[in-house]
């Protein structure tokens, strides 16, 4: 297991974290697993056995009870493993009940801590972006949320590269605490993330946190072209994400991730696993299971060497098409590139040399 550091800090994640989406199963979550304390608990130790030392939750998983039960289940690991959950998103028809206000922050840290059985949450983050409150309400709050000690850094998650600047510019400028990481979705079918907010958090030192990296269940091999869905898998429970704009697109992708897993003898997901680990800009990926044996699986990755060939064939079938001002600087030969571009920048001119020929 490989250690980064978690953005600007001294602080220190492992290549993968254990995330609880799976734990609790209540309401709309039961779609996405049922796992409760005891097989929690031996997730746990099978993934700090592995050398995870980070674990990510939120309130909004299965209403505040996948925080409970990972209180109970980390017991006393919980010193020394990096604590991450989330606020901002509904928690009941209290319209005052949801965002990233003043009001709400507190009192939704405050629960959390409770839920948790902590006197703190390592990284705090707001889990989507709150259109109504000001940025300078936002910052302000976690700054005396971090200078009380209920929380020790904050990050975002599922920001605009925009949203983010302006809350980082806003937090220099009043003196405040400034976020050192976000959570972002990001899959071999899913590379969105290549024209903004990789290359924004490689410039500014944050971490990227991947969450859903095998999409939501889509690229574990369950999902195959002309093939229907198991039941009891998250995409054959009518998980409502991720959005797929090509499907035919996703199929030879995922087509691509089980012909390299057979080369090497293990699942289309820990090949995926193994490719986004090693991304440019990402701290680390975040992987959980419905079963012990996934998550087993799962864990393995850090040790596949995926080769020259694998990478070539998942970049083959995955490449996204050229965006403006990337083909531009390329189609105008244009140089200084800059360090934060340049690994996405190459993707782009291999694209278009190849559409030229």
């Amino acid at each position: 297991m490989k250690y980064r550091p978690l953005g600007n800090t001294g602080v220190l994640v492992s290549e993968l974290t254990i995330g609880s989406v799976p734990f609790g199963g209540r309401g709309a979550f039961e779609k996405t697993g049922s796992v409760d304390v005891d097989q929690a608990r031996r997730m746990f130790e099978l993934a700090f056995d592995a050398g995870v030392n980070m674990v990510d939750t939120a309130d909004l998983y299965s209403h505040g009870l996948a925080e409970e039960i990972v209180g109970k289940a980390l017991g006393a690991r919980r010193s020394s493993i990096v604590l991450a959950s989330k606020a901002r998103s509904p928690m009941s028809d209290n319209p005052n009940d949801s965002g990233a206000s003043r009001y709400h922050l507190i009192s939704a840290c405050e629960a959390s801590l409770k839920r948790l059985g902590t006197d703190h949450i390592d990284l705090y983050q707001i889990h989507n972006w709150d259109g109504v409150t000001p940025v300078e309400e936002t910052l302000a709050a976690l700054d005396h949320l971090v200078q009380s000690g209920k929380i020790r850094y904050f990050g975002t998650s599922n920001y605009a590269a925009w949203q983010m600047m302006k809350t980082l510019g806003s937090a220099r400028l009043n003196g405040w605490q400034a976020p050192v990481s976000q959570q972002i979705y990001y899959t071999p079918e899913a590379r969105e993330a290549e024209y903004e907010l990789l290359p924004m958090a490689l410039d500014q030192g944050f971490a990227t946190l991947v969450w859903g990296p095998l999409g939501e269940g889509l690229l574990t091999g369950a999902v195959r072209r002309g093939k229907p869905t198991p039941k009891g898998t998250r995409q054959g429970n009518d998980w409502p994400e991720p959005y797929v704009h090509d499907r035919e697109r996703a199929y030879d992708i995922i087509e691509a991730l089980i012909a390299i897993g057979e080369r090497h003898g293990c699942s289309p997901a820990r090949v995926c696993l193994a490719w986004l680990k090693d991304r440019p800009g990402v701290t680390s990926v975040i992987t959980a299971g419905r079963t012990v044996e996934q998550l087993q699986d799962n864990l393995k990755s850090v040790d596949l060497v995926l080769s020259e060939q694998d990478l070539a064939e998942l970049e083959q079938v995955s490449r996204i098409a050229p965006q403006y001002p990337y083909w531009h600087r390329v189609a105008a030969g244009m140089d200084r590139i800059d360090p934060a571009e340049a690994p996405f920048i190459e993707l782009y001119r291999k694209t278009m040399e190849s559409n030229q020929g």
